[in-house]
């Protein structure tokens, strides 16, 4: 898994990248709350790992910003003291599960998993999608464009996965905003016009075609 750990314990944020590097995991370390959120809007990470206590912003604060902003990635709440007041509190926010510090990182290698498992999300090769000169990998976070490889950031590969899954066919805003954002849709909203945009940018560089068709009151396609 690409990990992005939040923990402004330097020595222990160290000692845990060390230890999840050594399970095969990439891991990336930020130490403060701004931090966290400026990187998981730049790149793609498949789950967070984030302490409860952050200078700046503390952990409740970060993933509920980052849920706002569409991240829907796993997020493990680290705790000092399992507090149930702790628990809760990150539970609500919009963490995923929570687990004690200082924790083992098999311990949270497990936790991590379990929660990929429960949102049906792979590891492996075997889930690629294909839309034209388009190669998607849900279980990698990977996306490529012929043989150049797209720097998403997660709410553009979760847009960009979601029309390949449904290439060559009209995919409405409501679908979109229910799937990839996770909440109902609000008419009046332009979030998911914005982020095609966004996508669009990326996606075409230089000569290449636009692969997203847009069809007024219906929604969007990627040619397949």
């Amino acid at each position: 898994m690409d990990l992005l750990i939040v923990e402004d314990d330097r020595d222990y944020a160290a000692a845990l990248k060390a230890e999840l590097t050594a399970l095969s995991h990439d891991v990336t370390v930020a130490t403060t709350g701004p931090e966290a959120l400026t990187a998981v809007d730049a790149r793609v990470f498949d789950a967070v790992v984030l302490d409860w206590m952050l200078p700046l912003l503390d952990g409740p604060t970060v993933v509920r910003r980052m849920r706002e902003r569409g991240h829907r990635l796993p997020v493990l709440m680290l705790t000092a003291l399992g507090l149930a007041t702790e628990k809760v509190g990150g539970l609500d926010a919009g963490a995923d599960d929570y687990v004690v510090k200082p924790a083992a990182a098999i311990e949270i290698d497990a936790r991590l998993r379990a929660l990929l498992r429960a949102r049906g999300w792979t590891e492996g090769d075997g889930d690629t999608l294909r839309a034209g000169d388009l190669l998607v990998s849900p279980g990698q976070h990977r996306a490529w464009r012929g043989e150049r490889a797209l720097d998403l950031a997660n709410l553009e590969f979760r847009l960009l996965a979601e029309l390949a899954r449904h290439a060559g066919s009209f995919v409405t805003r409501a679908m979109l905003i229910e799937r990839v954002w996770g909440y109902d849709f609000e008419p009046t909203t332009n979030i998911v016009d914005v982020q095609i945009r966004a996508l669009r940018r990326k996606l075409s560089v230089g000569d290449e075609a636009d692969p997203i068709v847009t069809k007024r009151g219906v929604g969007y396609m990627l040619e397949a």
